[in-house]
């Protein structure tokens, strides 16, 4: 709470969380500071922990990024704040900030990033005399509500499945009522030139998602309207919808997800009030499981930190893999032996987007089939993905890699056998151009990536 009399200036850090409902840092911001500066920032170019991250995030990427960015502020403005984008790195500008305000507080939601980790941590050491404040909003729930400590996470989803899925997840929060003022003498510069500082984005006449909690809460709404959710476990696996407009063979809860538009609670509300209405089954349970999935990987990427991007993974284990530039240029392009693979590769590449099930192959696939070191599939994945998530896309590469979680190790799949069973009719394959390769794949140029 505010102390009377005591003037308390804070700095809200917004990361992976942008939305201003169920937002439980903002809230707690919102009731202990009496001015707020916000603040987001948008990397001058790719960062990661891991080392071969290319620099440039894909066009897909940014521009959902830039409407999510722009829905965010346009809610802020309707309670007297204001966003400030910076195109810096956070430790660059952060410290500018800090000496120009003088904050008191510093909030921002906790990050499974490694690197986002490091900040925090350098800025806590740096700035002693400042209350930093960073809350759980990226998940279900909350680190102290497990019922474990966190070095001691389950080796197997599984075992934290039974550990986890009676505990009761809390009902999202409502937006805070007032939040304090910012200093919006300098709004209409700021948002004119983060706005001009976005690249210009790619010509996309049909895009899947459009950025942003406002239209995260309506897809989200929409798809309770459906009876999508009492026949996901059937539909789920599906490589793509019967026509390119139909995405609701499984949720697409999952690019607003990823960067806190909507948050996993606000999705087990609507799948609640939907079961109650409609009634559970095996499918309304599938998507809560999925979510324990997800939910899994964030706090193995919480424990596990810089061993998410380790070659060796968690299991000190050896891949018998290296890197082959063709071979890695050539499924980054769809352009393998495998007419499934590459019409997976090419959705991605023209959408931003993969099914579950097409990760899963083309994993399979560039670990088993080409050989190649799994961490340069899971950048590409980084790079690509409109909803990525560092813990769910380097926690599934170990998974399916043989260097994570997986108790069975290595997840081969047979891709005929994959394809008979997902694309019978070869619909999938003819749709993106998969049986459209040029040449066979060259062993040659063998390059070692430095560990």
């Amino acid at each position: 709470m505010k102390a009377a009399g005591v003037k308390k200036t804070g700095l809200f850090w917004f990361t992976h969380d942008l939305r201003v409902e169920d937002n439980p840092a903002l809230t707690k911001a919102a009731a202990e500071v009496d001015q707020l500066i916000c603040i987001y920032c948008v990397q001058p170019k790719a960062i990661s922990s891991a080392q071969q991250l290319p620099n440039q995030l894909s066009s897909k990427r940014q521009q959902f990024l830039f409407e999510t960015l722009v829905d965010l502020d346009k809610t802020l403005e309707q309670q007297g704040q204001q966003l400030i984008v910076r195109f810096e790195y956070p430790l660059d500008v952060l410290p500018e900030l800090i000496t120009q305000y003088d904050f008191s507080h510093i909030y921002r939601s906790h990050n499974a990033g490694e690197y986002e980790r490091k900040i925090w941590q350098t800025l806590r050491n740096r700035y002693a005399m400042i209350e930093f404040n960073q809350v759980d909003t990226h998940t279900l729930f909350e680190k102290s509500e497990l019922p474990f400590a966190l070095d001691e996470l389950p080796q197997s989803f599984s075992k934290f499945r039974r550990m986890v899925e009676k505990i009761t997840v809390k009902a999202p929060l409502e937006k805070p009522l007032l939040l304090p003022v910012g200093d919006s003498k300098n709004h209409n510069n700021w948002q004119a030139q983060w706005h001009n500082q976005f690249p210009e984005m790619a010509k996309n006449n049909q895009p899947i998602f459009r950025g942003g909690a406002k239209a995260g809460r309506a897809h989200l709404e929409n798809y309770f309207t459906t009876n999508s959710a009492s026949t996901y476990k059937e539909t789920r696996n599906a490589l793509d919808g019967d026509s390119l407009s139909e995405i609701n063979y499984s949720t697409k809860f999952s690019p607003w997800l990823s960067n806190g538009s909507i948050s996993p609670r606000q999705i087990i509300a609507q799948l609640h009030q939907y079961e109650s209405q409609a009634g559970a089954n095996d499918s309304t349970y599938w998507i809560f499981f999925e979510l324990l999935w997800r939910e899994y990987f964030q706090w193995y990427a919480h424990s596990h930190r810089a061993k998410l991007f380790k070659f060796n993974g968690i299991k000190n284990a050896n891949p018998t893999t290296s890197f082959y530039p063709e071979r890695f240029q050539k499924w980054c392009q769809g352009n393998t032996p495998f007419p499934i693979i590459n019409a997976c590769m090419k959705q991605l590449n023209a959408t931003g987007y993969m099914s579950n099930r097409g990760r899963q192959l083309v994993a399979s696939c560039f670990v088993h089939e080409l050989n190649l070191d799994w961490r340069y599939g899971a950048a590409y994945m980084e790079q690509q993905l409109i909803d990525f998530d560092v813990a769910s896309n380097w926690g599934n590469w170990q998974y399916l890699a043989g260097v994570g979680a997986d108790p069975r190790g290595h997840r081969r799949f047979d891709l005929e056998k994959q394809t008979q069973i997902y694309d019978p009719e070869r619909v999938f394959i003819t749709r993106w151009g998969g049986d459209q390769h040029l040449e066979n794949l060259d062993s040659r140029d063998t390059v070692d990536w430095p560990i």
